[in-house]
Formats: C-alpha cells, sequence, structure tokens
C-alpha cells in the first residue's frame, strides 16, 4: 500500500503518449488540474482556454466533430454547475466524445460553497447521453482514463488530485458498471464511493471484529447504474442498506440506490450518509468530513441505527483502526 503523488498528472502523459487524436483543454488551472505535464510535453495538443469555461466547452464541441477527443480539465463546479447549458446543448444533446475531467469534488476542499462541487453527479446524471464516473484511489485514477476513452459519447470524471491514497491493487483496474466487492456478508450492505471508500474501509473493518458480515461495494460507475452485483448485494442485506458519498445525498448515490431499490422491489431500509441538504463552509477536509457526518463514526451510527445494537465504538476507537493508506498527516486542500 502506498500514497501516491499526483498519480493523474504522470498518467496522463504515459496514457496519451499513443494517442494523437487526445487533446487536452485547461481553464486557467493547468497546474491546479494536473494537466502541466502535458502541456509540457504535447504542447501542440494542449489549449489555455483562459478563464472562460463556457467558451471551452463549445470549443470541445467543435473539436470533437473534427474527430478529436477533448479532455477538458478544470474544477468540478465550473465544469459543470457554471457551464451546464453547453454541456446539456453543445456535448450532450449531439453525444459527442468529450471528457469532462472534475476536480475537487464535494467537500475536497477548503475553498467553501464557490469551489465545493456538492451537486455535480446529480447534474451531470440528469442528462441524456452522459456517463459518471468517479475515483475513490490512486489506482482508479490510473485507469479511468481507459474506461472513459472506449465510452462512445460524453464521459463526466470526479477526479483526485495530489496525495492520493492506493487502496486496491493496480493489477485490478476500474471496469466500467461494476462495483469493486471489497468484503462479503449478509447483515447490511454499504455502499461507498469517492474519497468515502476510504472511511468505509475503516468502520466495515471495526465492523467486523464485532461480529457483524457487512458486504462492502465501491462504486465508480454513477451512471449507467445497472450492475447486478448491485442488486443482489441490497436484496441479500437482511437490516438493511447505507450508502457513504462525498456529495449531496440528492441526485446522487443515494438516490441511484433508491431508484433502484424501487425498481426491484427491494423492501429494506435506507439510509443515505451525504450532505443532507446543506452547503458547506471552508476547511480541512478531515473536519468537513466530521462536521458533515461523511467520516467513519457517521457510519458507525447508521449501522448502529439500522441493527439496533450499540457498538461501542467511538471516535477515539476507530481512531486506532488504521488502514496502511491512511496518510501521515493532515493537511488543508489547496486551490
Amino acid at each position: 500500500m502506498e500514497t501516491v503523488q499526483r498519480p493523474h498528472r504522470d498518467n496522463l502523459i504515459r496514457w496519451a503518449k499513443d494517442r494523437p487524436e487526445v487533446l487536452v483543454l485547461s481553464a486557467d488551472l493547468t497546474a491546479s488540474c494536473e494537466a502541466d505535464g502535458f502541456r509540457e510535453a504535447y504542447p501542440d495538443r494542449f489549449f489555455s482556454m483562459g478563464m472562460a469555461e463556457q467558451n471551452m466547452l463549445s470549443f470541445a464541441a467543435g473539436l470533437a466533430r473534427e474527430g478529436f477527443t477533448p479532455y477538458l480539465h478544470s474544477f468540478a463546479v465550473f465544469l459543470t454547475r457554471r457551464s451546464f447549458d453547453q454541456v446539456a446543448m453543445s456535448i450532450a444533446y449531439p453525444n459527442l466524445p468529450v471528457r469532462l475531467i472534475g476536480f475537487l469534488p464535494g467537500i475536497t476542499t477548503a475553498g467553501g460553497v464557490t469551489h465545493q462541487a456538492i451537486d455535480d453527479i446529480a447534474l451531470m446524471r440528469i442528462l441524456p447521453n452522459m456517463t459518471v464516473l468517479e475515483c475513490g484511489d490512486a489506482t482508479d485514477v490510473e485507469s479511468v482514463l481507459d474506461v472513459a476513452q472506449a465510452i462512445n459519447g460524453p464521459v463526466y470524471v470526479r477526479m483526485l488530485r495530489g496525495e492520493v491514497p492506493r487502496l486496491f491493487d493496480p493489477a485490478e483496474p476500474m471496469q466500467f458498471d461494476q462495483a469493486r466487492i471489497l468484503s462479503e456478508g449478509t447483515d447490511l450492505a454499504v455502499l461507498s464511493s469517492g474519497i468515502c471508500t476510504e472511511e468505509a474501509m475503516r468502520a466495515t473493518q471495526a465492523l467486523r471484529e464485532r461480529g457483524l458480515l457487512i458486504v462492502h461495494l465501491h462504486v465508480s460507475t454513477l451512471k449507467p447504474f445497472t450492475d447486478p452485483q448491485i442488486v443482489a448485494a441490497i436484496s441479500n442485506a437482511r437490516r438493511g442498506v447505507i450508502t457513504m458519498e462525498n456529495h449531496s445525498i440528492i441526485g446522487g448515490l443515494g438516490s441511484a440506490v433508491a431508484e433502484l431499490m424501487a425498481e426491484h422491489v427491494v423492501g429494506k431500509r435506507l439510509i443515505r450518509i451525504g450532505l443532507r441538504d446543506t452547503y458547506a463552509h471552508g476547511a480541512s477536509r478531515p473536519y468537513l468530513m466530521r462536521e458533515y457526518g461523511l467520516d467513519t463514526l457517521a457510519l458507525v451510527r447508521a449501522v448502529e441505527e439500522l441493527s439496533g445494537e450499540p457498538l461501542g465504538l467511538t471516535e477515539e476507537t476507530l481512531a486506532e483502526v488504521r488502514l496502511d493508506t491512511i496518510r501521515p498527516t493532515e493537511k488543508t486542500e489547496d486551490l
């Protein structure tokens, strides 16, 4: 296990080497979105569009119509919320192969509401033709480009940057519309995505030691949402289902699971962990996850609610549970 420094930056350079059709566009956030290495390696395939995201989306649509595959790099809020009409009408409607690489998803930034993408999955899920992917570790980051490139149409990726833990074996890359099964059990089903998977892994480890058998799935494809493993996991969970996401509980993973449960007539209790119809303020990631109930302890409390049993796990107890991938330092994410 390891922590990887800027995995997307180096991987993008290697991955794009023999793909001359791949272009990278940046909206004045080149280094912040780890596209600076691509700019230096392939200057003729890089476009700096300035602080004009709507124009960048329209420009990318034109490039896609000419046979190129544009990879747009910016903060998630600027690619989705600020440019929503251009995404919908210029890219999703004509089903063009444009890849939106969105950084700082959810509360991974101290930038506050202007920079925290807490509704981006909801916005992208409602668009016809749009595929939605989310990275949860360095292995996901290093393999998501292959997944995106194979899709015939537009793709939105929630990307991680900076220091990224490696939770999954590099020999087992991200698979399209296929969750990773991280633990098995029939007491409860836990479905997590993005940075919440690391928190969930720590909680499920402590819960297993207390006799609870939990099936834990890491979800990286949020649209389409047709993986039969998910239906099987929630159908077999005797005491209920918990979703855990770095996003509003409205329109994201929790909503997708609720829709699936209703469509398949799965009559189980569902608890959705995420931002509960609120904006977050600016602070470090660990503080915000604790403040808004997206951390390990929040999952334990949800398990207690579904199981009806006090588990005796406190913040202090859970702090002693350490995965090999847990970073030794806590730092505030810069813009």
